[in-house]
């Protein structure tokens, strides 16, 4: 998963939760362009803490796990 891809999944959770991008920044003290550049990838880089504040806001968090050698479906179809 990329930047990109990150932040639209960040934007698919915090819609499911019927939370508005206003109320999450109002929250998390970021602007909502902020917020908003971030779930589409093209704001620079929010660094890690706010990325840890935000997932724990929508009541996840983050895992780490060692990458496969092997490609992913995705990537074999993309070529």
């Amino acid at each position: 998963m990329n930047y990109q891809e990150f932040g639209k999944f960040i934007k698919q959770l915090r819609q499911g939760q019927k939370i508005s991008q206003q109320t999450m920044a109002n929250h998390l003290c970021i602007s909502r362009a902020t917020l908003s550049g971030f779930e589409n990838g093209v704001s620079g880089e929010i660094g890690f803490k706010k990325v840890l504040q935000i997932v724990d806001y929508l009541g996840y968090e983050l895992n780490l796990k060692e990458m496969s050698a092997f490609p992913v479906f995705e990537e074999v179809i993309d070529g």
